[in-house]
């Protein structure tokens, strides 16, 4: 079944199959693709998140990505990645209302697993300003086989959501893509901030950061100005982190005590 009518702007690109929908969209970003160009594909061979790692995508499930060319500077980039995750939050919040939260940087969570992912690629143009962005999407809509990573993987059918077809909710995540970043555009990063941060997982709790060999443990106080975790830590001023991988809660708590006792 085809997906239903797009919002104003969008046209798709529909695709039985695809190595990486990313991939897709920026052959086509470099190429001179309008603003909205979206491919969407049923399935990927070979799907990925950020740090490359690999996103498993068999039919049922929601992969897309969008052609944006944003009029804005090259670092305000970062700031679509919460846009996106707003957006999400708003299609979840359909059938399983208020149960999902957010995580730093650019993922969705469900009862504590991984439920969607967003991954930002984009390309700079003369005079150092943006050229496109490549906004990718990936939503567990019936299974959930997942990333590589640390956290474990859930759908919205095992949250307990009636089975939500990929071709519905590719019109549905895209409405609120539009709502949300014309927020972004019209009031400035800081409602887009203020928004996320209510709907954030882990804020106030323990936090461990990993980015290469570099591991900070402290407090998830909230986002900077540009979108940075700040990291709360005892007799230091709080530090900002613009990337790297998280982990909250107990197994942040027991990162704390081993490097207290190391």
């Amino acid at each position: 079944m085809p997906p239903a009518t797009l919002p104003p702007g969008y046209a798709l690109i529909a695709l039985d199959e695809a190595g990486s929908t990313n991939d897709e969209a920026k052959a086509r970003a470099e190429a001179g693709a309008p603003e909205g160009t979206v491919v969407w594909a049923r399935q990927q061979r070979a799907g990925r998140g950020r740090r490359g790692r690999s996103w498993v995508s068999p039919p049922g499930n929601l992969y897309f990505s969008a052609v944006l060319r944003p009029v804005c500077e090259a670092r305000n980039v970062a700031q679509l990645s919460f846009v996106a995750a707003l957006a999400v939050l708003d299609l979840v919040d359909g059938p399983l209302p208020g149960r999902a939260r957010g995580k730093w940087p650019n993922d969705v969570l469900m009862d504590g697993g991984k439920v969607a992912g967003v991954l930002l690629e984009s390309a700079l143009g003369p005079g150092g300003r943006v050229d496109w962005v490549v906004l990718g999407i990936g939503v567990n809509l019936a299974s959930h086989p997942g990333l590589e990573g640390p956290i474990p993987s859930t759908s919205l059918v095992d949250a307990g959501a009636p089975t939500l077809a990929p071709e519905d909710a590719l019109p549905s995540v895209l409405a609120a893509l539009d709502r949300r970043r014309r927020e972004w555009e019209t009031q400035g990063f800081a409602a887009v901030r203020s928004a996320w941060l209510a709907r954030v997982h882990g804020l106030g709790g323990p936090v461990t950061v990993t980015n290469g060999e570099r591991r900070l443990t402290g407090v998830f106080e909230g986002l900077d100005e540009e979108g940075a975790l700040v990291l709360a830590r005892p007799g230091t001023a709080p530090l900002s982190i613009s990337a790297g991988d998280v982990i909250f809660g107990d197994r942040a708590d027991a990162e704390a005590g081993n490097a207290a006792r190391g």
